[in-house]
């Protein structure tokens, strides 16, 4: 039985995020981006109605490469250029930050560069790889936004919790001087080390707090409950995913040394968000799973609370 959770759980030949192009090698964000095949430029353009009047106060953002609309914006809306949002991230490689993926989402409407930063933690033994993720929006929805995810690198569970101690993510201020973006770029180093240092604390903390056996089952309801006005096949439903996040903690192969503690909990709950199969794949799974890897995951921060709360 463990080999065979194992094999189905634990061992992953694909990246933990699943999506974009891998851009290991590029030096610079530009090369990343091309390489990425976000090498295209946003149009604003006028919109008019059918009879060809001009509506007033707003225009539209338009891809130059494909003539796709991404979004209709006020008029005081300013377009950041892909080239433009990201090349702050260059002032990081003197750091020895390197890119490994890049891509869209929502058909050009959201695209997004990720950096694994240098330096590894060892927590409590174990490795936790920290990624940024910058990502710049062109639906008129946000601007330039950073966020930090560290990594269990044993099994590639996500661990971004969100702490009342430190930011996990935050937006960029567009400036056009190349000593504003130099600063953003030490800011942003800043915040991702404290994030570390305090995640760090909470691992410990999360490590002394045991939990029994009947506790985990009853966490695991309250994360997964079967509502009262559930049909047989929803309630067998939610029974079959109950049962996937038991066998991810008590069975598990890299958790099997951590102690039954809060700590194993946390992880279990990631290990399922992150990598459970749903129960039924949508055309957009990969990209409603990267975006809650990135905003932070209900389920985890639900998990985190409830620990936290006992």
């Amino acid at each position: 039985m463990a080999a065979n959770v194992e094999s189905m759980f634990y061992v992953r030949e694909t990246p933990w995020h699943g999506l974009g192009t891998k851009v290991m090698e590029a030096p610079s964000s530009k090369e990343a981006l091309s390489l990425a095949g976000l090498d295209w430029r946003v149009l604003q353009e006028p919109i008019y109605t059918e009879n060809e009047e001009l509506v007033e106060g707003y225009k539209v953002n338009v891809r130059d490469s494909d003539r796709k609309v991404l979004g209709v914006v006020t008029d005081r809306y300013k377009v950041i250029q892909n080239e433009e949002a990201f090349a702050f991230t260059d002032e990081l490689l003197g750091e020895g930050v390197r890119y490994e993926t890049a891509g869209s989402l929502q058909g050009g409407k959201k695209v997004w560069l990720l950096a694994h930063l240098p330096h590894e933690y060892i927590i409590s033994g174990e490795r936790i790889s920290p990624y940024l993720l910058f990502s710049n929006t062109h639906d008129g929805s946000g601007a330039i936004k950073v966020a930090l995810t560290p990594i269990r690198v044993v099994c590639n569970n996500t661990l971004n919790l969100a702490l009342t101690t430190a930011k996990r993510s935050w937006s960029m201020i567009h400036t056009g001087d190349i000593m504003g973006k130099m600063e953003e770029a030490k800011d942003t180093l800043f915040m991702a080390e404290k994030y570390m240092d305090s995640l760090g604390k909470e691992f410990e903390t999360l490590r002394m707090k045991k939990i029994s056996d009947s506790k985990v089952m009853e966490y695991i309801e309250m994360l997964l409950p079967v509502e009262e006005n559930s049909t047989p096949q929803q309630a067998r439903n939610i029974k079959k995913l109950q049962e996937d996040m038991k066998i991810r903690y008590f069975d598990a192969p890299d958790l099997q040394d951590v102690g039954r503690n809060a700590y194993r909990f946390i992880n279990a709950v990631s290990d399922f968000a992150t990598h459970a199969e749903p129960l039924r794949r949508t055309a957009s799974y990969k990209e409603n799973l990267f975006a809650r890897t990135v905003e932070g995951n209900p389920l985890i921060d639900r998990a985190y609370q409830i620990v936290n709360a006992a």
